[in-house]
C-alpha cells in the first residue's frame, strides 16, 4: 500500500504574511473536480499546487469522509492525476495520467492502492465515463481524418506550409490538428478493456466534447447502461465558425442507431443528463442561433410522450398526444442555468448567477409558481459546482468562493438552509492573510437604472486618507463580475497593495434579467460606457478617493473598455492597463475565430452595417487622437479569440502619438496567463506599472 499523506501536512510558507500578495497568491492549493460515492459515504476531490521555481502545478487526488475523516491522499506528484472519479459499482476510483507518456485512464482501490492502467490507447484518451453497469466504457480518442501537406504531396515531406480551404482552421489557441475527438465505447469486464472500442462518430468531422472548453459533462450513459447521450455541433469548417449549433445525440447500444433529439433548435444543446429512472433527458439549451451568450435553459427530452400508444378514453389518448416529446422547464426563470444535477425523477438542482452571486436553486414541477423554481441559497458568494450526496435525507456538496476565498467545498442541505464547510485546504494561509471590506453599492446609472458595484477597500482601510482607485472593466462581455476569486484579476490583492477597486456590473452582464444581459449588443460604445463612468464618479465623491489618482484596468472586452475609455475619459484617469483587448473592430474581425460572436455582438460584418452608432464605429483605434495617459499594453501571442496583432497596434498607437507606454507580451499563453512565473511577472509588472504612474 502506498503511503498516505493527510493535507493538512502540505509545506507552508514559514513567515506569515499581513496583506496577501502574488507570492501567497501562488501558495494556495486549488480545489477541482469533487464528486460523491455511490453510498454517499465518501468523496473525492483534486487540490492542485504550484511550484514556482518548477514552473508546473501538481494535482493531487484526496478522498474524505461525507460525515467524519480527514482527506487523504491516494494519489502522487509522479501520477499527477486528474479526471477522478468513483465507479459506478463503488468499488474503485478512476483517474487519468500521463505517467506512461500519453494520457490513459488508470483504476485504483479506495486508498489508492493497486493502480492500474487499463487503457492502451495510441496518443492518449481525452475523456472518459464508466457505463451504470459496468459493462462498458466511453472513451474520447483523437481521430485524424484531414490530410497535412506532406502527405497531400510525399515528395514535400520537409513542408510543414498548410493549403486551407475554410475558417476555425485555428481555434482558441491551437491550429487545427487534422484529428478529431470521437466518442468511442468499449467493453468492460472484470477490470479489463475488451475488444476494440467502437467509434460512434465513424468518420465525421466534427467533435464530441466540443472545442475549445468541451468535458466530460457533454456525454452521459443513461442509468440501465443501454443508451448513451452527447452533443456535438455537426458542423464543419466556415459553416463551423458561423453556427452555435450544437444537438443532443442518443446512441442505442441495442439497435446501433444514433438520434439527434435537438434538431429543432438552432442553438446550442449541450450536457444531457438522464434522470434516474431513464425515461427522461434534460439538458442546457440556447434559443437563439449565434449567440453564444443567450439565457442557458432547462429542457427536457421524455421518452413516455407521446406514447404510441396508450390505454383510455378518446380525450385521454388526445391528451398524451399533445404532450410534446421536448418540454422547456426554466423557460420562465429570467436567468442563465449553469450546472445541473438530477435529484431524483422530477427535481433538478443547478447554479445560476443573480444579482452578481452564484447561488443554488432547484426546479420543482410540483410548484405553483410560473418559474417553477426556487432560489435555495443566499448571500455573498458563488457556487461553481454541486454534487449529489444520496442517503434519507439527501444533500449537496458544493464547491464555493468568494471574492475574499478561493474556492472550498461545503455541504449544503437540501431541507434547510444549512450549509457547513467541508475542506480547508486553504485556512492556514487564509488565517494569517488579511483582507479587505468587500461592499455591495449601489449606483444610478444615467438612465436611471440601479447597477450593482463591488467596491474592495485595501485592508486596515483608513476613511480619513485618500487611496488611489482602480476601476475594473469585465470582460466577456457577457461574464459576471461575481463572488469570483481569481488568481490573476484578484481584487483582494489589489487592495492589499493599496487600492480601492470598483468593480461594476455594468450592462451586458448575466445575472439581473435577459434585458440587462442583451443590452450590450452591438452598443459597446454606448450605455455599458456611460456605467462604467457613472460607477467610478459615484466611488469617487467619497472623501477617501484620490480624484488625481484613478486608473482603469481590463482584459478582453474590459480590453476594449480600457482601450475606448482612453480616448473618451475627459481626464478623469491617470493610468491604464489593457490585457488582451480589442483595439481596431475591423482589423479584430479579420483575424479572430468564431465568427458567430463577431457577428451576434456586433450586428454582422463591418461592411454590412445597417444602423449607426454601431461597434466599428465606437472602435477604439479611432479615438486614438485623444489619448492624452499613459497605458500599459499586455498581448498574448497565442491568443486566436483577440489576436496579437490587436495589442502591436494599440501599443503602436501610443508610442507614435508620444503617450508613455509598455508592452508585456507572452510568446507561450493564450487569451488567459496560466504560466505560474509567467503569472507572477504579469502581478509584478502591474504593480510595477500602477506603481510609477498612480
Amino acid at each position: 500500500m502506498k503511503k498516505l499523506f493527510l493535507l493538512s501536512l502540505i509545506p507552508f510558507f514559514a513567515m506569515a504574511q499581513n496583506n496577501l500578495n502574488v507570492e501567497t497568491l501562488w501558495q494556495m492549493g486549488r480545489i477541482s473536480e469533487h464528486s460523491v460515492s455511490p453510498n454517499g459515504q465518501l468523496a473525492i476531490y483534486a487540490v492542485k499546487n504550484y511550484d514556482l521555481k518548477a514552473n508546473k502545478g501538481t494535482n493531487i487526488i484526496y478522498t474524505q469522509g461525507i460525515n467524519n475523516g480527514k482527506p487523504m491522499a491516494i494519489s502522487n506528484a509522479e501520477q499527477n492525476a486528474f479526471g477522478a472519479r468513483f465507479t459506478p459499482d463503488g468499488k474503485l476510483i478512476s483517474f487519468l495520467s500521463a505517467k506512461s507518456g500519453e494520457v490513459q485512464l488508470y483504476t485504483c482501490q479506495l486508498d489508492g492502492s493497486t493502480a492500474e492502467q487499463i487503457t492502451f490507447a495510441k496518443g492518449g484518451i481525452n475523456g472518459y465515463k464508466f457505463s451504470p453497469t459496468m459493462k462498458h466504457v466511453a472513451l474520447v480518442l483523437d481521430v485524424k481524418l484531414d490530410q497535412e501537406v506532406k502527405e497531400k504531396y510525399p515528395d514535400l515531406d520537409k513542408s510543414n506550409a498548410r493549403i486551407i480551404d475554410g475558417l476555425f482552421y485555428r481555434h482558441w489557441d491551437a491550429w487545427h490538428d487534422y484529428a478529431y475527438s470521437h466518442l468511442f465505447i468499449q467493453e468492460y469486464n472484470n477490470g479489463k478493456l475488451m475488444g476494440e472500442p467502437k467509434d460512434l462518430m465513424l468518420g465525421e468531422k466534427f467533435d464530441c466534447p466540443v472545442p475549445p472548453h468541451g468535458d466530460d459533462d457533454e456525454f452521459n450513459w443513461s442509468p440501465d447502461g443501454s443508451k448513451i447521450a452527447y452533443d456535438s455541433k455537426k458542423l464543419h469548417g466556415t459553416e463551423d465558425a458561423l453556427s452555435t449549433n450544437s444537438d443532443i445525440y442518443v446512441y442505442d447500444l441495442n439497435t446501433q442507431v444514433t438520434k439527434n433529439i435537438s434538431e429543432a433548435n438552432q442553438g446550442y444543446d449541450k450536457n444531457p443528463q438522464f434522470s434516474p429512472d431513464g425515461t427522461k433527458i434534460a439538458w442546457l439549451s440556447m434559443e437563439e442561433p449565434g449567440n453564444e451568450s443567450d439565457r442557458n435553459t432547462l429542457v427536457m427530452f421524455d421518452y413516455n410522450h407521446p406514447k404510441e400508444s396508450a390505454p383510455g378514453d378518446g380525450k385521454m389518448q388526445a391528451a398524451i398526444y399533445m404532450l410534446p416529446k421536448i418540454t422547456p422547464l426554466t423557460n420562465h426563470f429570467d436567468y442563465t442555468v449553469e450546472n445541473f444535477i438530477w435529484l431524483n425523477n422530477q427535481q433538478i438542482a443547478f447554479t445560476t448567477v443573480m444579482n452578481a452571486t452564484k447561488q443554488i436553486a432547484i426546479f420543482n414541477p410540483l410548484l405553483k409558481s410560473m418559474s417553477r423554481v426556487v432560489v435555495h441559497t443566499e448571500g455573498q458568494h458563488d457556487y461553481t459546482g454541486i454534487a449529489l450526496i444520496p442517503g434519507k435525507k439527501p444533500s449537496l456538496l458544493a464547491a464555493k468562493m468568494s471574492i475574499s476565498m478561493p474556492t472550498e467545498l461545503f455541504k449544503v442541505a437540501l431541507d434547510s438552509k444549512v450549509n457547513t464547510q467541508f475542506t480547508f485546504v486553504n485556512k492556514a494561509i487564509l488565517d494569517q492573510t488579511k483582507m479587505g471590506k468587500v461592499e455591495k453599492r449601489m449606483v444610478k446609472t444615467t438612465d436611471n437604472k440601479d447597477m450593482l458595484v463591488w467596491v474592495i477597500y485595501p485592508p486596515n482601510f483608513d476613511p480619513n486618507k485618500k487611496y488611489p482607485t482602480l476601476l475594473y472593466c469585465q470582460g466577456g462581455p457577457q461574464s459576471p463580475v461575481s463572488q469570483f476569486f481569481s488568481y490573476r484579476w484578484n481584487f483582494q490583492l489589489m487592495a492589499a497593495n493599496g487600492y480601492i477597486v470598483v468593480a461594476p456590473n455594468r450592462r451586458g452582464l448575466p445575472g439581473f434579467g435577459s434585458e440587462w444581459n442583451d443590452a450590450i449588443t452591438n452598443d459597446y460604445g454606448g450605455q455599458c460606457m456611460k456605467d462604467y463612468l457613472s460607477a467610478i464618479d459615484d466611488v469617487s465623491n467619497e472623501p477617501y478617493v484620490d480624484k488625481a489618482r484613478l486608473g482603469a484596468v481590463g482584459a478582453s472586452f474590459g480590453g476594449f473598455s480600457v482601450y475606448w475609455l482612453a480616448g473618451n475619459h475627459n481626464k478623469r484617469f491617470k493610468s491604464f492597463i489593457s490585457h488582451c483587448g480589442m483595439f481596431n473592430m475591423e482589423s479584430w474581425y479579420g483575424s479572430t475565430e468564431e465568427m458567430f460572436f463577431a457577428n451576434q455582438d456586433n450586428g454582422g460584418p463591418y461592411w454590412d452595417q445597417k444602423k449607426s452608432p454601431n461597434n466599428f464605429d465606437a472602435s477604439p483605434h479611432k479615438f486614438v487622437k485623444n489619448w492624452d495617459t499613459p497605458i500599459l499594453v499586455i498581448h498574448n501571442e497565442k491568443d486566436y479569440r483577440v489576436p496579437l496583432n490587436q495589442g502591436m497596434e494599440a501599443f503602436t498607437a501610443a508610442q507614435v502619438m508620444g503617450i508613455k507606454s509598455k508592452f508585456l507580451y507572452f510568446p507561450d499563453e493564450n487569451h488567459w496567463v496560466v504560466k505560474p512565473q509567467n503569472s507572477v511577472l504579469w502581478q509584478r509588472v502591474f504593480f510595477e506599472w500602477l506603481a510609477e504612474t498612480l
